[in-house]
């Protein structure tokens, strides 16, 4: 008998918003997941702007049980040679009867718009389980599903957080101009534990760099470059397997 399901696949940044709506997908029986599609530097073998190691994002898949599908990109591609990748394993995903794409964007109008347009020239669809809703909502159901997460990289100014745990007492430390999930870039997350997960993913914390990039246009905002616009700086830590 024919499945009724619609075949997907999830955009995974490796992050907390990833997983809450993956945890959401999950409850959904008429969603079936084929892959969770990350996106890597291809020069340093890292998710795309979060900086986290590739062992640790096959870490977090086996952990899952969904097969990981990696994008690897170099390392700032300009806006053609991004769009052209990515048309190019849409429509490998397209070719295998999948029309849907899932992302855990929240609020970014920008950025939904783009996704939607590419999407719908090879004819898939995006879905948003988190979009419009509260960030402060969002954070607290975090919590109360028990997730944990670590803070991988931030904007220049939040360097003091960079590579701690988030707790509700940290998002209570936040300037009022940070958003409680970092929805306009000011830091990305690595999850490493929660109902998604069959076991925690172990990890310790290395060094701490500091790296300028040229600000990104609104594609995807984990690689793409613009040299029209100024630079913008995070610092990262590194998060090692332990």
């Amino acid at each position: 008998m024919k499945s009724s399901k619609k075949k997907c696949i999830f955009n995974w940044s490796g992050g907390k918003d990833s997983a809450l709506a993956l945890y959401h997908c999950l409850q959904n029986p008429e969603l079936d997941i084929k892959y969770l599609v990350t996106t890597i530097n291809d020069a340093v073998d890292r998710i795309s702007m979060h900086g986290v190691r590739t062992g640790l994002l096959i870490k977090q898949a086996e952990s899952i049980g969904i097969p990981l599908y990696q994008i690897r990109l170099p390392e700032m591609p300009g806006m053609e040679a991004y769009d052209n990748a990515m048309r190019h394993h849409l429509e490998h995903f397209r070719s295998e009867g999948i029309t849907l794409s899932i992302f855990g964007d929240i609020f970014l109008e920008d950025l939904k718009k783009y996704r939607d347009d590419r999407l719908a020239e090879i004819g898939m669809t995006g879905i948003y389980p988190l979009w419009k809703r509260d960030t402060h909502e969002l954070i607290n159901e975090f919590f109360d599903l028990g997730f944990g997460t670590v803070i991988a990289c931030t904007q220049e100014r939040l360097e003091r957080i960079v590579g701690k745990e988030i707790t509700p007492e940290l998002i209570l430390s936040l300037p009022d101009d940070v958003d409680v999930c970092g929805e306009n870039g000011e830091f990305h997350t690595f999850a490493f534990k929660g109902p998604i997960f069959s076991s925690e993913i172990k990890y310790k914390t290395g060094v701490k760099v500091f790296k300028e990039y040229q600000a990104p246009q609104n594609a995807d905002d984990s690689c793409v470059s613009d040299t029209s616009k100024k630079l913008s700086g995070f610092w990262y830590c590194d998060l090692i397997s332990a």
